[in-house]
């Protein structure tokens, strides 16, 4: 039997995760999605289990990440992702006026109002059954109350969707979807994808917020660049072109701190950007003559807001990029600066220490001059004490003949002192 990677099963299960629900028309659903993070998905299950309980029906694992269970009046679908979780209640139901009574409407208030987290997208979707007739753009006009009515066949001409892309006074808001032949699979498929792009669009736009706050600072931190450049230029002594480092140092941290918070968010923007896109172009859409289709619609706003994402995280790579030369040719200048004193400091104490050379030798010759006297005394004494003695010896000559001795001998020691020293 060949060994199994550890990890198969479960990268094989992942490739299968995403499981379509069985959709029949007409059915409504409301769609929530809550900001949370990844520490309150114990909460989430537990609110979960709760609901079943209420229901008297199954309720999740303690390890589940998605769930979903029949409540009778309606469906719910739980899912928890990296940053957010999600909540669709699904009810087959026939409406005459769509949104009228959305699905969401079934489901407690009370479990609804401790779902943690804060609302990011919140979307009814109804789906007419290919029996009725379809709507006009007067009734259309009349569900999306803004008068902004969007809209295309998609699957290939199996469905029409229509939307106005705005919040309506309950906080959702709306997509109506008239079933023209679309097979069961399909169904499931086309309203995962519209919900998906309804998800991925807000997420890819988180990051437009702090955006728009970090163009003035970075406006600032460009212009303040410019002028600590033309200083350097200027500067005249190291303690100037210190100052100057230090500034420069500062205002890259501070670009560093807008980089390390803004980073992360902005990849992940990209990437739901990207999966956005994808998803449009699976709805395989066709126009409706007036209409103006969704995927220009999405890709004409959105594009709009990456677009500004984009332009602001490549002003930070380099700016960032820009303060690091700055900051290494400023560096290298005070780096040359501190070497030159260091070897104006070198010649200094060079010249001191030849001084203090030329001052010993100048001492040690004293010490020779000082040391023979000394030593010829010595001997002066001992010659006369000899003669005092009764010896007939010339005491000044014996003097006068050891003085160049005593030098020579005293000279020469203390050289072999100096030497062993």
């Amino acid at each position: 039997m060949i060994p199994e990677y550890t990890g198969r099963q479960e990268l094989h299960a992942e490739l299968n995760a995403v499981v379509y629900e069985l959709l029949v028309p007409p059915l409504q659903l409301s769609h929530l999605v809550l900001l949370s993070d990844r520490h309150w998905i114990e909460q989430e299950r537990q609110l979960i289990t709760e609901l079943c309980a209420r229901f008297q029906v199954n309720s999740p694992g303690v390890h589940e990440n998605e769930f979903s269970v029949d409540c009778g009046e309606f469906r719910l679908r739980w899912e928890r992702h990296t940053e957010y979780s999600t909540y669709t209640i699904y009810r087959t139901q026939f409406l005459e006026i769509p949104f009228e009574h959305p699905a969401v409407q079934y489901v407690p208030q009370d479990w609804l109002n401790r779902l943690p987290g804060e609302l990011l997208v919140a979307t009814h979707i109804v789906l007419e059954d290919r029996t009725r007739p379809k709507r006009s753009l007067h009734e259309l006009s009349v569900f999306f109350a803004s008068g902004t009515v969007i809209g295309s066949k998609v699957a290939a001409g199996a469905a029409t969707v229509w939307s106005d892309n705005q919040i309506h006074a309950d906080g959702f808001g709306r997509i109506l979807i008239h079933d023209e032949n679309l097979r069961s699979r399909q169904v499931g498929r086309l309203i995962q994808r519209l919900l998906e792009i309804e998800t991925y669009r807000m997420l890819a736009m988180l990051p437009l917020p702090v955006t728009r706050t970090i163009i003035p600072q970075l406006a600032r931190a460009d212009q303040r660049l410019a002028e600590i450049t033309a200083n350097s230029v200027e500067a005249s002594c190291i303690e100037d072109e210190q100052r100057l480092l230090y500034e420069l140092t500062k205002l890259a941290a501070e670009t560093e701190r807008l980089s390390a918070q803004t980073s992360h968010r902005f990849n992940a923007s990209r990437a739901y950007y990207d999966i956005v896109k994808l998803r449009i172009t699976e709805l395989r859409e066709e126009r409706i003559e007036g209409l103006q289709m969704l995927q220009e619609f999405m890709i004409q706003r959105l594009s709009s807001a990456m677009g500004t994402c984009e332009l602001v995280h490549s002003k930070l790579e380099i700016l960032s990029t820009r303060l690091e030369r700055a900051t290494a040719l400023l560096r290298t200048r005070v780096d040359l600066s501190m070497e030159a004193q260091i070897r104006d400091l070198l010649k200094s104490m060079d010249q001191r220490a030849h001084l203090q050379l030329r001052l010993q030798e100048t001492v040690e010759g004293l010490s020779v001059v000082v040391l023979s006297y000394y030593l010829l005394s010595i001997l002066g004494y001992g010659f006369k004490a000899l003669k005092a003695a009764g010896n007939d010896i010339n005491v000044e000559l014996l003097t006068g003949i050891a003085i160049p001795v005593v030098i020579l001998v005293i000279f020469y020691g203390i050289k072999q002192l100096r030497t062993k020293l």
